[in-house]
Order: structure tokens, then C-alpha cells, then sequence
């Protein structure tokens, strides 16, 4: 049975941006070089997005490729701003929402055009029956590639950005930037078309086809193309929180998820079959309780994820390398807001991005720490701790006091400076003992105490196996 790995002692000198943690590198072959493969991802999705501008616009028209572009772009810094607000937490890399919103956007509509146009004329001369065709292909073909399709950008960030991907809410929120540009190409395509109808037939105004189109489309279901992906996302959500040895968990539960996303989409497309009101008997019997449904399982996440950090961080405070009131300031969102905009106000800008990543360092710790204590750590535990340490040691000096203020504000029971005593106070060092289950870490359990000394010890996470020691040495001495 394996034993919790120890924390490292603190080092003299940090290890440098990109330097080894530990041994020397094998020079990589030229195509693991990372200018490669960005230098092939990007042209790929360049390419795709030149090909499918080309094909929406042949569909289109010039014009109505630009009202489309202007109607179908509304929706987008919505739901952008929402999946990152979800986000807030734990931030992933603003590279990966570019990636996924690349993707959906030009490859996988791209690929979602070209399948489907190809099935549906196969369909349609293997049967001799166009209208069937068109209903097949909408309802069958349509919701399997696409889906498929915008899985793979999240199969991608999964695989190649594994540490960007640590649970559900990263799944939520890649797997819906990436139908929000899935969705974004998609009106521009349904849009200009509508608007090249009313073109020919004379339709203006609220009456015209545009109007109705960009109604359905934008004003009622812009999450609908997110809802569905969603469900993969949770899929792979689930299969990051899980231990690499479960393997079958880690393809099944992806896959459930996929089958899940399609069969929504199938339903949806499917809707306008079901007679006159079949569209809005779907909407609001399947798609308004499925959307309130995600939206409280993500804010569910969400406050666990926050619960995680306060849960963690404690361990980290006893051996010094946070202060006692980081793990309750760290854990609770208006805290962390108000810690960024003191460093921006007391020190710039910069200083409030400093202490942004901080925040994000310190919960992807906790999280790295909660998978550990429950058995789900990776073989390069040690060394991703290490690193996590290193980039908040060297932020320390502005995010501390930015902390200690939020913490101070926001703290739950009258008196900061009174309640804490000397033994939580920022500015009064870190007294002889800190009791968790107390004043405002009553959320931290049932007064788990951590005597400060030359040592420390902590049970093991993985079973009944010895526990480490922690270091002994002074927090802030540089």
C-alpha cells in the first residue's frame, strides 16, 4: 500500500521557468517540439476556418454571409462570459478556450457540414426519397457527427493538456465553448440562408423568416448546442477525477456521456415531427428542466470545489507554506475578488494578476491533494506539488497581505483581529496552535488541531501506511 509522498522542504533557490525538477532531459524529436505541434494546430484550424467561410458563403450569398456573421455573433460573449464566470475557481488557460472555441467554430462544423451533406445525398439515392432524407439526417446523422465532432476538441485537451483538466467544471466548461463555436458558424449558415429566402419571397420584418429564424435560434435556445455538449464534458469530468488504473471508468463514462449528448440533439432536431406544437412541447418538457438541471450540478460543483479548497489548504498552513487565514480567503469567492482588487489598488495591475494566479495555484493544490488523500494521485505527484509550491512561493509577498485583507473583511464572526487571537492574525505571526472547527474555519471540520513546532505529522492518504514528516524551517525566510 502506497504512503502519502511527503511535502518537500523549502528550497534556497526556486528551480527555473521550464527547468527540469529533477534530472536531465532527453532532447525531444523535432515533432514533440512544441512549435510544431502549435505550428500544425494552428494551421489545421486556419485552414478549416478558410474552407467552411468559403462554403457558408457559397450558401449564402456575400450579403447574406454578413448579416448572418452579425446576428450569430450576439450570442457569443454571453455565453463565453458565463462558461468563464462558472470557471472562476480554477481558470484553465485562456489558450485552451481559444483552442476550443477555434475548433468548434471551423474544424468540427467543417466536418459536421461535409458528413452530413454527404449522408443525407446517399440517403436520399439509396432511397428515392429526399423528405425522408432530410428527416433521417437531421435526426440520426446530424446529432452523431456533430457530437462527435465537438468530442474531439474535448478528448484533445483531455489527453494533451492533462493538467488543465483536473474535473467536471473544466469538462463544462470546454466541452460548451467549443459548441459555442460550433453554434456561432452554425447561425451564421441557418441565418444567412434565412435571409436569402426573404430576399427572393420579399419577407421583411418581424413576419420574415430572418426574424423567426434568429428568434428560435438566438433568442430561445442560444444554450442548446452547449446543453447538449455538456454531457460529454461531465463524461470526461468524470474519467479526469478517476485514478489512471480505473480504465474501463475512463473510456465508459466519456462514452455514456457522448450516447447522452446525442440523444438530446436527436430529440431536439427531431421535435419539429412531432406535429404543431411538437418544438415547444420538446422545449419545455425536455430543454428548460435538462438546462435547470446542468445549471444546478455545475453551482453544485462549483461549491464543492470551493469546499475542497478549505478542506486542503489547512495542511499546507500548518507547515507554513500558506498563512493561517489563506485556506478560508482561498476558499471563498468574494474573498478572492476582494484580495485581487486590494493588490490592484495598493500595488497595479500586474500585482492583481499576481495574486489571480496565486488563487489558482493554491486551488489546483488542493485539488492535487484531495485526489491524492482519496487515492486518485498520478506517478508525478511529487513533482507537480513541487511545482504548484515553487510558483506560490514566489508570489507570496503580494499575495499574502492581499489575502489577509480579504480574509479580515469577509471573515464570518465579528472582531477579525479579536476572534483570531494571535494564533490567526496575519500581523501577529502565527501563535502556538491552530484549531480548525473554530471561529471562521468552522467549515474545516470537527477541530482538527495543528500544533506549530519544529515538525509536524499527518496520517497517510492512501491507507495505513506511515506518515510523513513535515519540514522544518521558517515560512518567511527567503
Amino acid at each position: 500500500m502506497a504512503t502519502f509522498p511527503p511535502y518537500p522542504t523549502h528550497p534556497s533557490e526556486p528551480p527555473g521557468p521550464g527547468g527540469p525538477v529533477g534530472g536531465r532531459r532527453r532532447p525531444a524529436h523535432w515533432w514533440r517540439k512544441k512549435w510544431v505541434r502549435y505550428g500544425a494546430l494552428i494551421t489545421l484550424l486556419t485552414l478549416s476556418g478558410l474552407v467552411i467561410l468559403a462554403l457558408v458563403r457559397e450558401q449564402t450569398g456575400t450579403e447574406g454571409f454578413l448579416v448572418g456573421l452579425g446576428l450569430a455573433v450576439l450570442p457569443v460573449p454571453l455565453l463565453i462570459a458565463t462558461f468563464r464566470w462558472l470557471d472562476r475557481v480554477e481558470p484553465g488557460p485562456w489558450r485552451n478556450l481559444v483552442f476550443s472555441f477555434a475548433w468548434g467554430a471551423c474544424a468540427a462544423a467543417l466536418i459536421a457540414i461535409v458528413a452530413n451533406s454527404f449522408a443525407t445525398r446517399w440517403i436520399a439515392t439509396a432511397t428515392a426519397d429526399p423528405s425522408s432524407a432530410d428527416t433521417l439526417g437531421a435526426t440520426v446523422i446530424a446529432p452523431v457527427v456533430e457530437e462527435t465532432a465537438k468530442a474531439a476538441a474535448i478528448l484533445l485537451i483531455f489527453l494533451f493538456r492533462r493538467r488543465d483538466f483536473t474535473g467536471i467544471m473544466d469538462g463544462v466548461v470546454i466541452a460548451g465553448v467549443t459548441a459555442t463555436g460550433f453554434a456561432f458558424t452554425e447561425n451564421i449558415l441557418y441565418l444567412g440562408t434565412a435571409f436569402g429566402t426573404d430576399q427572393l419571397s420579399g419577407g421583411s420584418g418581424i413576419a420574415s423568416v430572418t426574424a423567426a429564424t434568429f428568434f428560435v435560434r438566438v433568442i430561445m435556445s442560444p444554450f442548446a448546442h452547449p446543453l447538449f455538449s455538456v454531457f460529454t464534458g461531465i463524461g470526461f469530468g468524470i474519467a479526469a477525477l478517476s485514478a489512471d488504473r480505473h480504465h474501463v471508468r475512463r473510456v465508459l463514462v466519456p462514452l455514456s456521456g457522448l450516447l447522452l449528448a446525442m440523444g438530446m440533439h436527436a430529440l431536439w432536431n427531431g421535435s419539429s415531427t412531432f406535429g404543431e406544437f411538437g418544438f415547444f412541447a420538446v422545449y419545455a418538457a425536455f430543454m428548460v428542466p435538462a438546462f435547470g438541471l446542468l445549471t444546478w450540478l455545475v453551482i453544485w460543483t462549483r461549491q464543492r470545489e470551493l469546499r475542497t479548497v478549505r478542506d486542503e489548504l489547512p495542511a499546507y498552513a500548518a507547515a507554513g507554506w500558506l498563512t493561517p487565514p489563506e485556506p478560508y480567503a482561498l476558499g471563498n469567492m468574494k474573498a478572492r475578488r476582494l484580495a485581487r482588487e486590494y493588490a490592484g489598488h495598493q500595488f497595479g495591475r500586474e500585482a492583481a494578476r499576481s495574486v489571480a494566479e496565486y488563487e489558482a495555484y493554491a486551488t489546483s493544490l488542493a485539488f492535487l491533494r484531495h485526489r491524492g488523500r482519496r487515492g486518485r494521485a498520478n506517478a508525478d505527484f511529487v513533482v507537480r506539488e513541487r511545482e504548484l509550491l515553487f510558483e506560490l512561493w514566489r508570489r507570496r509577498e503580494i499575495a499574502r497581505p492581499s489575502l489577509a485583507y480579504a480574509a479580515q473583511t469577509t471573515a464570518p464572526m465579528p472582531g477579525y483581529g479579536s476572534g483570531y487571537g494571535s494564533a490567526y492574525g496575519y500581523g501577529y505571526g502565527y501563535g502556538s496552535a491552530y484549531e480548525f472547527g473554530h471561529g471562521y474555519a468552522h467549515g474545516y471540520g470537527n477541530g482538527h488541531e495543528y500544533e506549530h513546532g519544529p515538525a509536524f505529522e499527518y496520517a497517510s492518504a492512501y491507507g495505513q501506511g506511515p506518515a510523513a514528516p513535515y519540514p522544518s524551517y521558517n515560512p518567511y525566510q527567503t
